[in-house]
């Protein structure tokens, strides 16, 4: 078996005349493609050594979300992939680390999609989503990174956060950030939700719900779910969203989760017997966005 041990990102042909040269291999597929700019592509290095492996692969869209990662020990990539994007484009970049213990699983393969098309397939296969669109902001076509890892793992704990202030010890806890913001809009906090991941499915959660009014909080509330305790639409003025979990002895364990904001991207996750929550998590906000998880 080998594990992804490195990655990069070449923004011309300069870029990938030096990555090639030293061992790297590139995913074909344009980071920038539909909006034009840059010719972007992922690169990566494999190896067999588990304990070089990369464990972690993250995105940020601002300085607040760059902050924690850098430290928290974090390798940042310095190549923005909206470059040459347009005027109105902000800077996107990836970041890589390199765990051990109890809630690291090493990568041992990465893909790139450039549509919504059989996403929810990949997703039921075991790949684990980026869930940052790498256009994000600048239109084109939905860009994601894709990740397998070398077992299967189960989300066994999840949280939010509606500030930057614990980011840094969440990573370094073992969570990982769910990179896009469920409170997307004029106003408002940025808010994003984290999970952890094991290998043991019976430390797993098996359901997660949301409520995006009081009766449906106290419906949940009676049959035995746990709140997360951050509005997901905080301080945005608009209906107040939470998310449920649960975890019941002998049901299926939840093996991976993710958001999608792309309203096209629904059918096919459904097509694909992925659980996608029809409740908005923006709600009365700024565009949908829906929680999905695969059992």
């Amino acid at each position: 078996m080998s594990f992804i041990t490195d990655i990069n990102v070449s923004l011309d042909a300069i870029d990938e005349q030096s990555l090639q040269a030293q061992g790297f291999f590139i995913i074909n597929e344009n980071l920038n493609k539909g909006v034009g700019g840059a010719r972007i592509f992922l690169w990566y290095k494999r190896g067999a050594n588990p304990a070089a492996a990369i464990t972690r692969i993250q995105a940020s869209f601002n300085d607040e979300m760059a902050e924690g990662l850098g430290k928290a020990g974090y390798t940042k990539i310095c190549k923005d992939l909206n470059a040459g994007a347009g005027f109105i484009s902000r800077p996107i970049y990836l970041w890589h680390f390199r765990g051990s213990g109890e809630y690291h699983t090493p990568i041992e393969d990465i893909s790139v999609t450039t549509s919504v098309a059989n996403e929810g397939q990949k997703f039921t296969r075991g790949w684990e989503r980026v869930a940052c669109d790498l256009n994000r902001g600048v239109g084109g076509d939905w860009i994601h990174i894709w990740m397998k890892r070398s077992e299967q793992t189960y989300i066994c704990d999840v949280n939010a956060t509606d500030s930057f202030g614990v980011d840094k010890d969440n990573f370094k806890d073992g969570y990982i950030r769910v990179d896009e913001d469920t409170n997307r809009g004029p106003n408002g906090s940025f808010v994003f939700l984290w999970y952890r991941q094991t290998t043991d499915p019976e430390r797993a959660l098996t359901d997660l719900q949301v409520s995006t009014d009081e009766n449906k909080m106290e419906e949940l509330e009676q049959q035995g779910y746990t709140p997360v305790s951050v509005n997901l639409n905080d301080r945005s003025g608009a209906d107040q969203v939470y998310m449920w979990y649960k975890k019941t002895k002998g049901a299926n364990p939840i093996k991976g989760m993710t958001l999608i904001v792309n309203e096209e991207a629904r059918p096919d996750y459904l097509r694909a017997g992925i659980n996608v929550i029809d409740k908005n998590l923006n709600e009365g906000n700024c565009g949908p966005i829906y929680l999905c998880f695969n059992q």
